[in-house]
């Protein structure tokens, strides 16, 4: 794996050009394309949630070894970690976990609930703490010049304006399956017979920590309107870290 000070690679492609040509790819050969142009600067980030067997799937049968990121918030639900177990065993994942440097328990007597405060402020705050923080630290020190994500454009807002490679911050970012649907994504699930997240019976269509989601209601107008007490859609792991992302934090619209 490469170092932490690995420079940024200059790219032999132009993004607007890489873009245009994967309308036409599928998701494996987007894959391969990134393990051929970023070699063992390529990680992969999961969240173990409802349909990440997929994209683990589909990116460890190009590439078994790849380092997988997981951030370990501390307030997953105990199935998220039953869940992540069956995976990582029957896929052999190289998985890197890692949490903040401020365990819950100080969080909580430094900050109290921030998730139970009502405040889009303060759940920027939890996520930073929590979440971003971790991801950031992961991507420097595995030395990642590229990342891998099962981001897709019907989750949020958000990602509805994503493309297949961008660059968040000085790292490249590969979304293989940003242009999937549903369907796509379940025909997939059952062709392999690979398990979705358990609380996916329990009407949960996206899950996160145990505080911050529930189960799909009628009157919920987006899935992400699950998350976050409906007040945004977004954590900040997959936004970019500069000023017009801090400032972009603290809206409900993201």
């Amino acid at each position: 794996m490469a170092s932490a000070t690995t420079s940024v690679l200059k790219p032999s492609f132009k993004i607007e050009e890489i873009n245009q040509q994967f309308t036409e790819a599928t998701a494996s050969q987007i894959i391969q394309w990134a393990v051929d142009t970023f070699g063992d600067g390529l990680v992969l980030s999961t969240s173990f949630g409802i349909h990440s067997a997929v994209m683990l799937h589909l990116v460890t049968t190009v590439v078994p070894d790849i380092p997988v990121i997981w951030i370990d918030t501390g307030y997953l639900p105990t199935k998220t970690y039953l869940f992540a177990e069956q995976l990582t065993d029957r896929l052999n994942l190289n998985l890197k976990v890692y949490q903040s440097p401020i365990s819950p328990a100080r969080m909580e007597a430094l900050y109290g609930r921030l998730w139970a405060q009502n405040d889009v402020e303060s759940l920027n705050r939890y996520d930073q703490i929590r979440k971003v923080e971790p991801m950031q630290r992961a991507l420097k020190e595995l030395g990642a010049t590229a990342w891998l994500a099962g981001l897709r454009k019907n989750q949020t807002d958000h990602r509805k304006t994503l493309d297949f490679v961008s660059q968040q911050g000085s790292v490249y970012k590969v979304l293989p399956i940003l242009t999937w649907n549903s369907k796509q994504v379940y025909d997939y699930l059952v062709a392999y017979d690979l398990p979705y997240h358990p609380l996916f019976d329990e009407g949960y269509v996206t899950v996160g920590d145990w505080h911050s989601s529930r189960p799909l209601t009628a009157s919920d107008e987006h899935d992400r309107d699950t998350r976050f007490n409906g007040l945004k859609q977004e954590c900040g792991i997959h936004l970019p870290q500069n000023m017009a992302e801090s400032e972009s934090l603290n809206s409900s619209l993201l």
